[in-house]
């Protein structure tokens, strides 16, 4: 592949990203100028482009570039004399241009400004398989009977499994179905810091009233309430407030309500009064219906031995599954050919061997304390507070299913605790996970968490 095949790649994937205005301000007149064995040098207009590929895309452009020339291990950039007439050296212009990207990279085009929903979220764009079809079916039926059934309604799971999507593809139905309706949808760190804004501003109140006139909240990622006592306290407040008026209230997290740690026990009773579902990880025959759908859906000739390759390779993240399909598709198109299985092995090399990687004893013990809400420290420390010993027992199963670390080794990187010890919780959450579901889907919800940090670590 040549310095021009090369960059049109890149670019490629780019365009799939960003809008048409923003991958116009800042990759028109771009090049790569000159390439050797462990970087290349792109030629930018000016010093305002280079700050901004520097500052802003660098990472994403360097991911792209390592996978489809895994070698390239830096990139500069360098201003040529090519594009210089189309932007002059004008701060104040260049400025206006940076200002409308970023009030564009904040409010995309296709959410509505009223209700914060994606109007790209729907159930026909939703495929549903054996992991998520409760969850889906729950959503379905609210749709038809709002605030009747399932108030509330929890859906959990890990990310990049479609929680999202399923929230608004409720709001965006019944916006669809009845105008009048007052929907919000929102995440939990921005609820909280409206909370923080409105007690700074001394109108808590009239924050309160708002939330009030509503018909359905949407609030996704709850787990981040956890151990904000105020905004549980505001939180808990509306919440009653709604579902005294049977107003639908709808809720997201990675895990169930009895595992988000520091959550007030009447918030937890709440949520465990309506409807509880879970999305899991998708099965084989749901990831090749996501990438036929998905290739449909852009204009993109179905190949049944690379997606039966793709979907065999990327199991736990339907987003990885969608930017898989997205990179083979601008590839494609960028070559103006379909690209032969060899070819597509070639360029998702990166997405296809992270999942591989052998994991750490301390990636997996960072993501336990992470999950349950406490400190690696904690976990070696000498606490019998059930808050502590849960989580500490579930690291010691882990690090024997994930390291195959002897039971010494273990106790060792646990505080210095007897064998015995982890033989006993070892034993204990393994017959856990084999007879409650609860267990087994918690432990479940944390192997993604260190598969995920095995992948981040890739990129």
């Amino acid at each position: 592949m040549n310095n021009d095949e090369l960059w049109k790649a890149v670019l490629g994937e780019m365009e799939l990203s960003l809008s048409k205005a923003n991958f116009t301000t800042w990759f028109k007149n771009t090049s790569v100028s000159s390439r050797d064995d462990c970087g290349v040098t792109v030629s930018v207009p000016n010093g305002f482009v280079k700050e901004w590929l520097e500052n802003k895309f660098h990472k994403q452009i360097l991911t792209s570039l390592n996978n489809l020339e895994p070698e390239v291990r830096e990139i500069k950039y360098q201003i040529g004399t090519a594009g210089i007439s189309a932007i002059k050296n004008d701060r104040k212009d260049f400025a206006h241009i940076i200002n409308e990207t970023q009030e564009e990279e904040k409010i995309p085009l296709d959410i509505d400004k009223a209700t914060n929903l994606n109007k790209r979220y729907t159930f026909e764009s939703f495929v549903v398989g054996s992991n998520n079809e409760l969850a889906h079916a729950a959503c379905q039926a609210i749709t038809k009977n709002l605030g009747k059934v399932y108030n509330p309604l929890f859906i959990y799971g890990g990310v990049g499994l479609g929680k999202t999507h399923l929230l608004q593809s409720i709001g965006n139905d019944i916006s669809n179905t009845d105008p009048t309706k007052k929907i919000l949808y929102i995440a939990s760190d921005r609820l909280t810091a409206e909370i923080v804004e409105a007690i700074k501003n001394k109108n808590i109140e009239q924050l309160k009233q708002n939330y009030a006139k509503l018909d359905l909240l949407i609030i996704d990622d709850i787990q981040f309430l956890a151990g904000k006592e105020k905004t549980q306290d505001i939180f808990f407040s509306t919440f009653n407030e709604l579902y005294g008026k049977n107003k639908q209230i709808i809720l997201s997290s990675d895990r169930p309500p009895k595992a988000i740690p520091a959550l007030e026990e009447r918030l937890r009773s709440r949520f465990e009064g309506g409807m509880i579902a879970d999305i899991g990880m998708p099965d084989f025959e749901t990831r090749l219906a996501i990438l036929n759908f998905k290739s449909k859906e852009k204009g993109f000739a179905p190949n049944e031995a690379i997606f039966a390759y793709i979907a065999t390779h990327i199991q736990k993240n339907i987003r990885e599954l969608e930017g898989a399909l997205n990179k083979i598709i601008a590839v494609s198109q960028i070559y103006n050919r379909p690209l032969d299985l060899k070819e597509v092995k070639k360029f998702l090399q990166t997405y296809i061997s992270a999942p591989y990687r052998k994991t750490t004893p301390q990636t997996i013990m960072k993501a336990v304390a992470e999950f349950y809400g406490i400190t690696t420290a904690d976990l070696s420390r000498r606490s019998r507070k059930k808050e502590v010993v849960r989580p500490r027992q579930i690291a010691m199963y882990l690090l024997r299913e994930e390291t195959k670390s002897s039971f010494p080794e273990i106790g060792q990187k646990l505080g210095g605790r007897d064998h015995s010890t982890v033989i006993h919780a070892y034993e204990k959450i393994n017959r856990e996970e084999q007879e409650s579901e609860s267990t087994k889907q918690e432990i479940t919800l944390i192997k993604e968490r260190i598969y995920q940090s095995l992948e981040s670590n890739m990129i």
